[in-house]
């Protein structure tokens, strides 16, 4: 079965993490999709195949003869995808020969466009997938998944040397929860690669050092007319909040290496208010400093407005994973020739995020992130290409060959 055509398989299940939710995983579908996994990789010639209670998924490709000296090598992708534009059945599109134009996306309204997103020229001749424009693809990650039983498929039947190869699925990565209950002993690789990337060809080892920032302002209600040096409006004191912080330090200012304070969600009336938070910065020290920050403004409006008028919330969530992964760079050296044997061009990006590999360097499975061929995660406007997914199996069929050699 070709990496495309398990995918589309694979999207039609339905499986938003709930960030809401206090239950491992998060939200009960994506036993539904872990279940057909499961019973794929059984078919596949997996071992030790083990579906747990939290909904992660584990098996092995046993080493051929004479190989079993070489580290054991893992591959991880994720399961879940965000809950936005996904409260519905999605029904995947295969649009052949792409003209790199505007494509319709079904009957939504939506134009997929170079206007916003130029890479779709250099796609032109290809076939892409995407949604009718109705929800996200899902590509995000099940393209990953995909692609390594596709990868494991392809070293069973055409009878490639390897050494031992361990694969897993994470529950729940979207929420930032996917590498919380991730069993290190049964996984069992020495080494391993998050498949969770943009374009094919992609290698990434630094990601952003990453927190949310949850601020709650008390107010002080009254009647309007009676206000005079007596209220405290605290949607006014929220807005007071984010106009402290740097008006170009955002997602839609930001780029490359340059970090972010990134507002997600805001309720608010006159007695009380909430701010929700994403803070990212590749530097530690930067990102540090972005704290620093928030702290201040809670203290400087306490100060103006009254003691408890501001509270803040900071949770860490994951750090740069490049402190690690450089003590075993060759994972990047190999990553960088498997390229070059598959014909993609290796691009070794920061990412502007994190992955399961974040996480689980730092719990001491040094695991850098490699690209799926898809691009504009996370919306309605997500695609992928047929090509991009096939080069992507190649890059890890040539990866696996590295480390054989």
């Amino acid at each position: 079965m070709k990496a495309w055509e398990r995918l589309i398989n694979y999207v039609t299940v339905r499986t938003p993490s709930d960030e809401e939710s206090e239950t491992v995983p998060s939200s009960v579908c994506q036993f539904d999709l872990a279940r057909k996994l499961e019973k794929e990789m059984k078919e596949l010639g997996l071992t030790e195949v083990v579906l747990d209670d939290k909904c992660y998924l584990y098996g092995k490709l046993p080493a051929t003869e004479g190989k079993k000296e070489i580290p054991a090598l893992g591959f991880i992708a994720h399961m879940d995808t965000v809950s936005d534009f996904c409260d519905h059945e999605i029904r995947p599109m295969v649009t052949e020969n792409y003209d790199g134009g505007d494509l319709v996306l079904g009957t939504s309204g939506l134009v997929l466009s170079p206007k916003e997103f130029p890479h779709l020229t250099g796609l032109k001749g290809r076939t892409l997938l995407t949604s009718d424009g109705t929800t996200i693809l899902g590509a995000d990650d099940k393209a990953g998944i995909a692609e390594i039983l596709t990868m494991i498929e392809r070293i069973q039947t055409e009878n490639r040397p390897h050494g031992t190869i361990c694969v897993a699925f994470t529950p729940d990565e979207e929420i930032g929860m996917g590498a919380e209950h991730f069993n290190l002993d049964q996984f069992g690789a020495e080494y391993a690669y998050t498949l969770d990337g943009d374009s094919e060809g992609e290698i990434q080892y630094e990601n952003f050092n990453a927190c949310k920032a949850e601020f709650e302002i008390r107010g002080f209600n009254v009647h309007p007319g009676e206000g005079k040096d007596t209220m405290i409006n605290a949607s006014l004191v929220a807005i007071e909040i984010n106009n402290c912080l740097p008006s170009m330090e955002t997602p839609r200012g930001t780029e490359d290496y340059e970090g972010f304070y990134h507002l997600i969600s805001m309720q608010g009336e006159v007695g009380e208010a909430k701010l929700n938070y994403i803070v990212r910065d590749h530097d530690k020290n930067g990102f540090e400093e972005r704290k620093k920050t928030l702290r201040l403004i809670k203290k400087n409006l306490n100060a103006k407005w009254g003691e408890g008028t501001v509270t803040l919330k900071i949770t860490d969530q994951y750090l740069n994973m490049k402190e690690i992964v450089e003590e075993h760079i060759h994972l990047i050296d190999h990553a960088k020739k498997a390229c070059e044997a598959a014909g993609v061009a290796p691009l070794i990006l920061p990412i502007r995020g994190g992955t399961d590999g974040c996480q689980l360097s730092f719990k001491g499975l040094p695991c850098p992130n490699l690209g799926t061929g898809g691009h504009a995660f996370h919306g309605p406007y997500e695609h992928i290409s047929v090509e991009g997914m096939e080069k992507s199996v190649e890059l890890l069929l040539a990866l696996i060959q590295e480390y054989t050699k």
